[in-house]
């Protein structure tokens, strides 16, 4: 697909090619792919691949991560990891998907791997997922303004999206996955007739609803049109390349190869009759891919009857390429086409705050202050960057979001609804960090016994939340007023004196902003608790005087 690099003077950054690693972590299968960034174009190629078959989703009865399926994950995120050094990559994005986001003990797993590798892998929603998908698809597909409906299969969930090049407008996670579904309804080697048509049962009620809803869309967007389908992923690929050698033909690679229904149907009646040593002998498919590909076969025949659609092409890039786009957006590196992701971010605050009838423009007077107090504080009171300095914004858009339920305990309610309300573009521990932050705007600073503050990943993220909460405590009272009394904050401070000095200039020059005052001075001891400097609060022309 060709994305645009923007205009820009950074010639020396635009030149230079950049080698970046990503990583999918999936129920299944580890994913890793080593691509080579040129930011003048911009595009990447692939130049090195790995995968692992590490079935995390291979969980006890109750639901956890076994001791066994996490060290399979660990040894091949080593072997990842390795790779990805061996190449000298700039950085390693990595997320994880329904195993770890579902497992109890999956924020753990995710800790473990950082304290062990120094990893750092983010945990995404399944609408995330779905989006990141689409962006891996968009990188190698010209969809031309034309709707197409994309199908991921996983071993967990199944991500079904629908787009037409630009933003996407269905974006859906379903819990229907190859090898969950193997371990919930095929027993029997080869498959007993009765538990496949339950398994088609169940599958057709999970994928009913979503699929009538990408109906309804494209009824309005072309009626009488037939549906475009693009499936991505191993087992949609597996499928392909059995169905081409059935067809007596050998391709040189899969993308593009389209199949129909009918030889989807004969490929499924085939398949049950085999046992999974006989499915494993077919070209294309490994041994452990072939112990789920009927599971996987049969979502993919009931999401495409659902929907109506008669063939579907395939997509070698999916979600690890789509992390590796989603980089380059959030590195500033494509416009034009897709310029509307690279803000996919702060369209999704909009979004949220527009839908729980948040007071944008009071909103967003906070988070000029929250985020200048930020700047004129970092590297003194705190070492925090870009990634915060978002997050904090975000908080602080959203902050009195909680006034949609009620007035009382809103704050408590904000954390609700962040934590709740599917943010697009954030990962799921980012989310959490901005729940936190904006119900620590009022009321109680953080405390371990609270639940929200003990869901944060780690100490690092507790910090965070402590530090960036106490910044947005100060904006609420600078903005205490419906109609705005400060034009700006000057922060100057005194390291000697430990005393962090807030010099504030009123909008109306005869505003003694008494009430402003009073609120700094109600909130000054958490943020003198949290920094170790006093706060002194001032009108500009009264400090010096």
């Amino acid at each position: 697909m060709p994305l645009t690099a923007p205009t820009s003077s950074r010639t020396s950054t635009l030149n230079q090619q950049r080698i970046i690693a990503a990583i999918d972590l999936g129920t299944n299968s580890l994913h890793t792919v080593i691509v080579e960034v040129d930011p003048a174009t911009p595009s990447f190629n692939v130049i090195a691949r790995e995968k692992a078959t590490v079935r995390l989703g291979e969980t006890d009865g109750r639901g956890w991560l076994t001791t066994e399926a996490m060290d399979r994950t660990i040894a091949a995120l080593e072997r990842a990891t390795a790779l990805a050094e061996s190449y000298q990559a700039e950085a390693i994005v990595a997320a994880a998907t329904s195993a770890t986001r579902e497992a109890p003990n999956g924020q753990a797993f995710l800790e473990r791997i950082q304290q062990q590798l120094g990893l750092e892998i983010d945990l995404i929603s399944g609408q995330e997922e779905a989006r990141r998908i689409y962006l891996g698809v968009l990188s190698a597909v010209p969809l031309e303004g034309k709707p197409h409906v994309i199908i991921d299969i996983g071993g967990g969930s199944t991500e079904l999206i629908l787009g037409t090049g630009e933003e996407a407008l269905f974006l859906r996670s379903v819990k229907v996955g190859a090898v969950r579904l193997t371990r919930q309804f095929l027993t029997c080697d080869p498959p007993a007739s009765k538990e496949f048509k339950r398994l088609q049962s169940y599958i057709n009620g999970m994928v009913e609803r979503p699929t009538e809803q990408i109906g309804t869309l494209l009824a309005d967007m072309e009626p009488d049109t037939p549906i475009r389908v693009i499936g991505t992923s191993g087992t949609i690929e597996a499928l392909a390349a059995a169905d081409a050698h059935i067809r007596g033909e050998e391709p040189t690679n899969l993308h593009g190869y389209t199949f129909d229904t009918n030889g989807l149907r004969k490929l499924i009646d085939r398949m049950l009759n085999m046992t999974a040593a006989e499915r494993a002998k077919i070209p294309g498919m490994n041994e452990r891919r072939a112990e789920i590909i009927v599971a996987g076969a049969a979502i993919l025949q009931e999401v495409l009857k659902s929907l109506g659609a008669t063939e579907i092409s395939v997509c070698e890039r999916a979600l690890r390429e789509g992390l590796v786009v989603n980089w380059m957006l959030t590195q500033n590196l494509i416009e034009d086409r897709l310029r509307f992701q690279s803000q996919v971010r702060r369209r999704h605050v909009y979004r949220m705050a527009k839908k729980f009838q948040v007071d944008i423009p009071f909103s967003e007077r906070v988070a000029d202050f929250a985020t200048s107090l930020f700047d004129q504080t970092q590297s003194i009171l705190h070492q925090w960057g870009d990634r915060e300095r978002e997050l904090l914004w975000a908080a602080a858009i959203l902050h009195n979001s909680g006034h949609f339920v009620s007035h009382s305990a809103h704050h408590k309610h904000s954390y609700y609804l962040i934590r709740n309300g599917e943010l697009l573009g954030f990962s799921e521990e980012e989310i959490e960090a901005i729940a936190n932050i904006a119900r620590y705007h009022r009321k109680s600073s953080p405390k371990k016994k609270h639940e929200g503050f003990q869901n944060l990943p780690d100490d690092n993220y507790r910090r965070m939340v402590s530090e960036l909460s106490t910044f947005l405590r100060l904006a609420t009272a600078l903005h205490r007023r419906p109609i705005p009394a400060i034009a700006s904050v000057n922060v100057d401070i005194d390291r000697n004196a430990k005393t962090v000095y807030l010099d504030l200039t009123p909008i109306k020059r005869n505003d003694d902003c008494s009430l402003e005052l009073w609120a700094v001075d109600f909130k000054r001891a958490i943020f003198e608790q949290q920094f170790g400097y006093r706060l002194s609060a001032h009108l500009l022309e009264k400090r010096f005087a």
